[in-house]
């Protein structure tokens, strides 16, 4: 196959609208509900909290804010211990430090690059006055739920779903997003449904739900003036953008069966090297949010990565994440590297990493690399994109 640049760049993961959108979104303006209010947003919460199982949802500006609303609901105060997997990106743990939190970093296992239920009970160990544990679901792939959320119950710490990444995904039968007593899902435009922006905290505390309800659109009382008694921030999702998620939701499955194809065809096509795909359990059902890869140890070429560049020496048989990363983008396709561990990053350098033995989430961020899984990606573009793997290895 002969290999030439793409004229058309191709997304790591790009906003996929369907025409639905438009006319919730004409309906917000010819109703004239345009603001934090309106049947989308209502509509919208009422089918995510319906799709997963929740009782209840706020619609929010972002999966920031939702972390943020959590994590002030789990009552965490300044110089509160909280746990969170330290392999993810930051906006997981950064509302922590909103609220002036110790954030202690949890190391991931093998089996899903998730939080290691085995190094929480370490942490635990050092750290039993732990407030709460965030867990994540990283590129779509349920963490070991059920264990963590025993753990976290034997210890009487809030257990804090991250489910940005994996709306609709499954484990033991049980949706994501239902775990933790408050759970966050993220509308990002790169994620399987979009509003453009936007995120949503979901829990089956219905007081709890209209607690962040009620701090995310300035705390205001119910007085008929603005009375306020409490501190709130100006989170609430507008109608004119939860029109675009009501649009969505139509085609979650369809988008997720996407996903599963382009992450099957990269499997199978991508067999024959010295590589691995990101793994799952066979008790949880991947939404494959990301399809990404992950280089043999004897396969990797001479590298060193600083805070802001990478370095490498090509061998003959052997690449590298930045080799192949820099490759794909010569021929205008988008990949980008696995998320680099927080405990690796400046701004927590400081903080505590807990973890058993090897540093298991510094050497995914130093193996792996997410690959293109646009849902508008084309089986052609995609068969080109392994060719361009492959010539990596000398394939």
């Amino acid at each position: 196959m002969e290999l030439k640049r793409f004229e058309k760049r191709v997304l790591l993961s790009s906003a996929t609208m369907h025409g639905e959108e438009q006319a919730f979104i004409k309906e917000a303006f010819d109703t004239n509900w345009v603001t934090t209010v309106g049947e989308n947003i209502n509509q919208l919460e009422k089918g995510v909290s319906e799709f997963v199982g929740a009782k209840g949802s706020v619609a929010l500006a972002s999966g920031t804010a939702a972390l943020h609303l959590a994590i002030k609901l789990a009552g965490v105060k300044q110089g509160d211990v909280v746990f969170a997997q330290t392999l993810t990106f930051d906006a997981t743990v950064n509302p922590v430090m909103y609220e002036k939190g110790k954030l202690v970093f949890i190391d991931s296992e093998r089996d899903t690059w998730n939080m290691d239920p085995e190094a929480l009970k370490k942490a635990f160990e050092k750290y039993p006055e732990c407030k709460c544990v965030i867990t994540v679901n990283l590129y779509g792939t349920p963490s070991k739920l059920d264990e963590i959320r025993k753990i976290c119950d034997e210890h009487g710490a809030i257990l804090i779903e991250d489910a940005a990444e994996s709306l609709g995904a499954s484990y033991k039968g049980q949706m994501t997003g239902t775990f933790g007593t408050y759970n966050s899902v993220s509308f990002n435009g790169n994620k399987i449904i979009t509003t453009s922006g936007g995120g949503m905290m979901l829990s089956d505390d219905l007081d709890a739900v209209n607690k962040a309800r009620k701090w995310s659109t300035q705390a205001r009382d119910a007085a008929p003036w603005y009375q306020h008694t409490e501190l709130g921030y100006n989170y609430r999702m507008s109608n004119i953008v939860a029109g675009i998620g009501r649009g969505q939701m139509l085609h979650l499955e369809e988008h997720i069966a996407r996903k599963k194809e382009i992450y099957d065809r990269y499997r199978e096509g991508l067999k024959d090297l010295p590589l691995s795909m990101n793994p799952y359990l066979d008790c949880s059902k991947p939404i494959f949010w990301l399809s990404c890869i992950l280089i043999d140890k004897d396969a990797m070429c001479e590298h060193n990565r600083t805070d802001h560049e990478g370095t490498y020496t090509v061998v003959p048989g052997k690449s590298c994440p930045d080799h192949i990363r820099e490759t794909l983008e010569s021929y205008n396709v988008e990949s980008r590297p696995i998320w680099k561990p927080m405990h690796m990053q400046p701004i927590y350098a400081e903080n505590d990493f807990i973890k058993l033995n090897e540093d298991v989430s510094a050497d995914i961020f130093d193996r792996g690399l997410c690959l293109p899984c646009d849902i508008k990606m084309t089986d052609e573009e995609q068969d080109i994109v392994i060719e361009i793997i492959k010539s990596c290895f000398g394939k």
